[in-house]
């Protein structure tokens, strides 16, 4: 009995080794920033820490793909977020957070709902408290030519927008600068940029900001499966 018990299991055990990942349900470009270098020495990281990177926008531009049963392609979703304290700080807690997630006005109340979802998905703890949603006209761009390497641009109504382009050797203010915050979201790919612009102006949550010229933002890629 016990010998067939154990052929059972190992006859078993390749179709499990055999079995694929789901394949992802949604693709797409990502772009965020902070209120803190992301690419920095440790001396600059440490001087920020507990007084700066307590803001954030993270911006999804759905390419293709699903979420709850509705077709996303071509919409975006945008969060802007106040954390209470710096966003990465291995010694300190950052939550609670509260954010503002704004949703592409072209949406159909379904899909406005799918993306809202999608968006607490990626954003776990960081987008766990929205304090409001609002919509708007959304538009997001992420060149992935080799001449506009690291460079987007986003605009959410009158509420947030970012322009970005890539590092380049101007920016190294310390000779040891590296990727010291990984991305607040999961990203297939990810690349630090400097944020020519960083602004939000809007609703709820009680600060607005407007930032140049930091070593702060993502431009990357994203997938994600339900």
């Amino acid at each position: 009995m016990r010998k067939a018990v154990l052929l059972v299991l190992l006859l078993a055990i390749p179709s499990f080794a055999a079995e694929k990942p789901k394949a992802a349900q949604i693709t797409g470009d990502y772009v965020e920033t902070r209120s803190a270098d992301v690419y920095t020495g440790q001396c600059f990281a440490n001087g920020e820490m507990g007084l700066a990177g307590d803001q954030a926008i993270l911006a999804w531009h759905v390419n293709q793909g699903t979420w709850l049963g509705q077709d996303l392609s071509g919409l975006k979703v945008v969060a802007a977020v106040k954390a209470s304290g710096t966003l990465g700080d291995p010694y300190a807690n950052p939550y609670p957070a509260r954010a503002v997630l704004i949703v592409d006005e072209h949406a159909t109340p379904a899909q406005r709902e799918a993306l809202i979802e999608f968006a607490r998905h990626m954003g776990g703890k960081l987008l766990a408290r929205i304090e409001k949603v609002v919509s708007a006209p959304i538009n997001m761009q992420v060149f992935h030519s080799a001449a506009d390497h690291g460079r987007a641009t986003l605009n959410a109504g009158n509420f947030a927008a970012i322009e970005t382009r890539a590092i380049s050797p101007k920016d190294h203010l310390c000779g040891n600068e590296d990727t010291f915050y990984p991305p607040l979201t999961a990203t297939t790919h990810a690349m630090p940029a400097v944020a020519m612009t960083d602004s939000y102006s809007g609703p709820a949550l009680d600060s607005n900001w407007t930032l140049h010229d930091k070593r702060s933002a993502f431009v990357g890629t994203f997938e994600a499966g339900q």
